[in-house]
């Protein structure tokens, strides 16, 4: 009800105080003038309350179907793998029930090593060195492949970021 009141106050007192603006003497300008001021400030006043108290549905971000299950962790990778030209890293570890669909990598090369963190759980921003990438899930394994650039060193050898252990290239089944 205020927010109609203070609209028809704008319709029937801006018109009139810029009317006597123009055609009226001094003392009615300095009216004029004043009221002209007292609505602005009515108006700044209502919006800076209404921006407090509404949520608009647009400011919600809306669930994501992956992020409803999607808890925040760290998997620990247990195979990598350099693919093509050395310009692929390839991650692998057990699958979690409530995977995520994408993962944050961190990769730092020291020296001959390639340091690598994996974090899974809402995207946050991006830094130096950080790719968001998605995850794959098959047969209870969940994989990933981040692109380096450029391309690894021939004696490059992954190694996870919080223990410093390397991680082992995949075994390949025997016949």
């Amino acid at each position: 009800m205020l927010t109609f009141s203070l609209g028809l106050a704008w319709l029937l007192l801006a018109p009139l105080s810029l009317w006597v603006l123009v055609r009226g003497r001094n003392p009615a300008r300095a009216g004029a003038v004043l009221t002209l001021v007292l609505l602005e400030a009515a108006t700044v006043a209502m919006t800076t309350e209404e921006r407090e108290a509404a949520v608009v549905a647009h400011d919600v971000p809306p669930p994501s179907v992956f992020s409803m299950g999607c808890a925040e962790h760290a998997p620990v990778p247990e195979t990598a793998r350099l693919s093509g030209p050395r310009d692929d890293l390839t991650l692998s570890w057990a699958a979690a029930p409530d995977e995520c669909a994408t993962a944050q990598v961190t990769l730092r090369p020291e020296g001959r090593r390639l340091r690598v963190w994996v974090r899974e759980g809402p995207v946050r921003e991006e830094g130096k060195g950080v790719r968001t990438v998605s995850v794959h899930v098959a047969h209870g394994a969940a994989s990933l492949r981040v692109p380096l650039d450029p391309p690894a060193a021939a004696r490059l050898r992954p190694v996870d970021g919080r223990t410093g252990r390397p991680i082992p290239r995949p075994t390949t089944p025997t016949r």
